[in-house]
């Protein structure tokens, strides 16, 4: 793991992005203090998807939560 001060990583950040997608991690200092790591993307070869398609499985709404709050529920929420 190699250490770049602020200065050369903006200077040379295409460089460094190089070695970050050869498999290296850069750690980024400012001064002493280390304040940002470069890793390399580890989904890199998943494919993006297409517009409209979903990612992750569709979410479940439980039928409770649909149900319509009581007297007592609207009056807790300030709204009766």
């Amino acid at each position: 793991m190699n250490v770049v001060a602020t200065n050369e990583a903006k200077t040379h950040l295409s460089a460094l992005l190089e070695r970050v997608g050869r498999g290296e991690t850069i750690v980024i200092a400012r001064g002493r203090k280390p304040v940002a790591k470069l890793v390399p993307y580890e989904d890199a070869d998943r494919p993006r998807p297409k517009v409209g398609e979903m990612m992750d499985e569709p979410m479940a709404v439980p039928e409770e939560a649909l149900r319509p709050l009581e007297a007592s529920e609207l009056r807790a929420w300030g709204l009766r």
